[in-house]
């Protein structure tokens, strides 16, 4: 079957980077054959270096056709046609002409909104449910990625866990810190990847690591942290690393998927944020902490309530209390300092932990496959489309 994913880039790089994840997975491990519809071919091209922006469309050697959807797309649309599965991702809204072309086919597709993750409590009860259209004879399913049984799940590819460990074993950590130019790596006693939105309490936290009694390394991807960081530290314009105390802190060049997942699994800790990096970082395993978007009267806090609910069952109270009061003071821009002291005493705690969760996430559907199987059924009541 094709599929047809839209996809709009509006929030930094976690739209484009979800569908090209799972545009993927789609393709490699269920034989799909994929269009991925993108407004933003420069944004795409920055996760994906063969993207070439100027193209209306391409086929990437994945085997992935990539349409540039743009506001004059009709004479694409004609050529394209309709697919036997539609993907609307996050609410992005299709062209017009292309759901006139699904009304319009004798075998209606099977229509998609795959929803942004969310742990709250409603996903449970509006996952899969169908909308008709208000006119058309079409319905849209509701898809919600989720953490538990009854939700679409998590993108994870086939044997993921198992190709990190792996690639750690081989000693892929020393060589991908060598690529992005970090000196003798080995030096370093703990590294933290600090990928995160800019923070008020940013200056604090990185003085407390400083003063600690062990060498450290603390990456930092390009994005609104790294400008913060040189307007902090001038020095950082001409020079990407800097030394605070016992802290080396470096900038990194703008990394690929496959690099921005090897540095989750070779961090102590990984600061994330969003969607797409907090569903990274849960499959290295590793301690992490997560920092959602902020929004208007804290609203953000109920996002991470939810999520927290799920993720502490089973944890130890002394580190439920130390995590929880990190993660707060993180997402509402307060002073972080003692609160990562407490939580650093816990850290042995804190690992296994993440560990024992990855191991429960895995028990359960991936999201690739969900929505295969979602699809399959849908066509099992309906006539053969070849």
């Amino acid at each position: 079957m094709r599929w047809d994913i839209f996809c709009r880039v509006i929030d930094n790089f976690g739209d484009i980077g979800v569908c090209w994840r799972l545009a993927k997975q789609l393709q490699a491990e269920h034989g799909c054959q994929i269009r991925l519809w993108v407004d933003d071919l420069q944004s795409f091209q920055r996760i994906c270096a063969q993207v070439q922006p100027q193209l209306a469309r391409q086929t990437l050697t994945q085997g992935i056709e990539v349409w540039h959807w743009t506001d004059e797309v009709n004479a694409l649309l004609h050529q394209a046609g309709c697919a036997q599965v539609v993907i609307e991702a996050f609410a992005c809204d299709l062209p017009e002409l292309y759901v006139q072309q699904m009304a319009a086919a004798a075998t209606k597709p099977v229509w998609l909104n795959l929803e942004y993750l969310s742990a709250e409590g409603w996903v449970l009860d509006c996952h899969a449910l169908p909308s008709p259209h208000p006119q058309l004879p079409l319905q849209k399913h509701f898809f919600f990625p989720g953490f538990v049984e009854g939700t679409g799940g998590l993108l994870r590819e086939h044997n993921l866990v198992e190709t990190m460990t792996t690639w750690l074993q081989q000693g892929g950590k020393a060589r991908l810190l060598n690529e992005l130019g970090i000196e003798q790596p080995q030096r370093y006693q703990r590294l933290i990847f600090l990928f995160a939105y800019s923070h008020l309490e940013l200056m604090s936290l990185l003085s407390a690591w400083g003063q600690e009694s062990i060498p450290q390394l603390c990456l930092v991807p390009e994005g609104a942290l790294a400008n913060e960081l040189r307007t902090l530290f001038p020095q950082l314009e001409h020079h990407r690393s800097l030394t605070l105390g016992r802290l080396s802190l470096q900038l990194l060049p703008f990394i690929n998927q496959q690099q921005f997942d090897q540095l989750l699994w070779c961090a102590d800790v990984n600061f994330v944020r969003g969607e797409d990096s907090l569903v990274r970082a849960l499959w290295a395993g590793k301690p992490f902490v997560w920092q959602l978007y902020r929004q208007a009267e804290d609203a953000h806090l109920e996002k991470l309530t939810a999520f927290w609910q799920h993720f502490v069952q089973g944890m130890p109270a002394a580190l439920q209390q130390a995590l929880w009061q990190f993660w707060l003071h993180w997402n509402q821009q307060e002073d972080v300092v003692f609160p990562w002291q407490q939580l650093l005493a816990l850290l042995p705690e804190w690992q296994m932990h993440c560990l024992g969760w990855r191991s429960e996430l895995c028990k359960q559907g991936d999201l690739a496959k969900n929505l295969v199987r979602f699809v399959e059924k849908k066509f099992i009541l309906t006539p053969n489309f070849s």
